[in-house]
């Protein structure tokens, strides 16, 4: 009998706009892109949910997006969260787990887990991932996996990646009522780092830096391993609502001006902006707009400095920094990232996506493609541990109950 088909979905409810995208994992355990869509967001500031009523509509739009395309219903997905709130703690512990000649079992690596998160993050975060350094086994440490090995001493040292309970709860809120269950949650930086960095670039020691439209995301990478995550509450959207108050002018026209004029190499032309709409003329003056964009990305890189500075990066990544996100395609930009970090730098986008992929290979796809290849990951440990998963089906033609009759019922 043919095995089911399986699909891994991502879905990354950004700020400015909600991105979804669907792969159908193959018996070899490649991922090819099946659907995708994009619909503005409503709801959202900084990345975080400010109301619940919009947010839902804007998920369930995307997701026929993707449906329409790839034929197939979408139940479940990882799902990415975002926002200052973010953050990640050192911890350590140490259990005593028998004799000498006892061996590691997943109940006492489940013990040391518990043994090292425990007093260490506030009862009101949510632990999304824990990250294990080493293991150190009777004093013996460098340690990846200590299932099955022999000792009575087992130690930890990990890096907790947790997020506001509130706001964790609040996302899954919104995906719940508009249709869809939400596998697990993952920060947006670490889920482009998935999409754009590779397994030598984590052990060498390297920075990705997801410039979003309100935030600016960090993550560093050593030794293979995730040492920092942070983010910074400005972002690309900043650049443009400043231009729109200096200039005069609307957000729909400030916005043209970032994506066909400005620039993060400053001085070097003096001529006028012109935007024509219809008959009218606007014209802008380009030293003024280099200086509202230089002050905001001043202010963004001040931040993405303070956050390599407290991580103990500062100037020390041989990889250098990453960029991705929407943000990332100003001009110049990594020319400008360079002097402000004092690292290499590169820009990125998703590559090697196999299927219907061409149109997604773009920077602002790095958090949705991340997000698709960790929803594949968490149905290979639910597989695992015997769990039963959606495989996918045809496309009905009503999903069930009405979009908005059970959005009412969520928020009664």
């Amino acid at each position: 009998m043919e095995e089911k088909a399986r699909y891994a979905v991502g879905v990354d409810v950004g700020t400015s706009t909600t991105r979804a995208v669907m792969g159908k994992i193959g018996h070899d355990g490649k991922i090819s892109v099946v659907g995708y869509g994009e619909v503005p967001s409503e709801g959202l500031r900084r990345g975080i949910v400010k109301e619940l009523m919009s947010p839902p509509r804007v998920i369930d739009m995307c997701l026929r997006a993707v449906e329409g395309m790839s034929g197939i219903e979408v139940n479940d997905a990882t799902v990415n969260i975002n926002g200052s709130h973010i953050g990640s703690t050192k911890v350590d512990g140490m259990i005593a787990v028998g004799v000498a000649d006892h061996e590691i079992d997943n109940d006492d690596i489940n013990r040391i887990s518990d043994a090292a998160i425990a007093g260490k993050i506030p009862a009101n975060r949510e632990i999304l991932s824990l990250v294990p350094y080493e293991y150190i086994l009777d004093g013996q440490g460098g340690i990846r996996e200590p299932f099955g090995m022999h000792g009575a001493r087992l130690e930890l040292r990990a890096n907790v990646i947790s997020a506001l309970t509130p706001d964790c709860e609040n996302i899954r809120k919104v995906c719940d009522a508009g249709n869809l269950r939400t596998r697990a949650l993952e920060p947006s930086v670490l889920a482009a780092a998935r999409a754009v960095i590779t397994n030598a670039q984590k052990e060498n020691g390297v920075g990705l830096l997801d410039m979003g439209s309100a935030t600016t995301g960090v993550a560093i990478f050593d030794e293979g391993e995730l040492q920092f995550i942070g983010v910074v509450p400005i972002g690309s959207n900043d650049i443009t609502n400043d231009l729109a108050t200096v200039l005069k002018t609307v957000p729909e026209i400030a916005e043209e001006i970032k994506v066909r004029f400005a620039t993060a190499k400053f001085g070097g032309s003096d001529k006028d902006i012109v935007i024509k709409r219809g008959r009218e003329e606007h014209r802008f003056d380009r030293k003024e707009v280099d200086e509202v964009v230089e002050a905001r990305l001043e202010e963004i890189f001040e931040g993405v400095r303070k956050l390599l500075k407290h991580a103990g990066y500062d100037k020390r990544l041989p990889e250098g920094l990453v960029l991705v996100g929407g943000g990332s395609k100003l001009r110049d930009i990594e020319i400008y990232a360079r002097d402000q970090v004092e690292l290499a730098v590169r820009l990125a986008k998703p590559e090697n996506v196999l299927g219907v992929s061409e149109e997604i290979m773009k920077p602002e796809y790095a958090t949705a493609i991340g997000l698709m290849y960790a929803d594949a990951e968490c149905q290979e440990s639910d597989v695992a541990q015997g769990a039963e998963i959606y495989s996918g089906g045809k496309k009905s033609k009503s999903k069930g109950e009405g979009f908005f009759a059970k959005l009412l019922k969520k928020f009664k």
